[in-house]
């Protein structure tokens, strides 16, 4: 980043508590391995392939929203 302001970091205070409440276990929410600036989903442990998670609340976003 060239410019002189300060950049937005994303914070726990920015994520709505339905989504911390939704969290499956042993997922959480740190400061993204890509952006910085983000936060990024984490996992604990390992998560076994197929694990299925949900119900999520909110609203569906096509990938181009993302």
């Amino acid at each position: 980043n060239t410019s002189d302001s300060p950049v937005a970091v994303e914070t726990l205070d920015d994520v709505p508590e339905h989504v911390l409440r939704g969290l499956p276990e042993d997922v959480r929410l740190f400061p993204s391995a890509v952006d910085k600036t983000r936060l990024g989903v984490w996992a604990t442990k390992s998560i076994l392939k197929g694990k299925k998670f949900g119900p999520f609340v909110g609203d569906k976003k096509k990938r181009s929203q993302v």
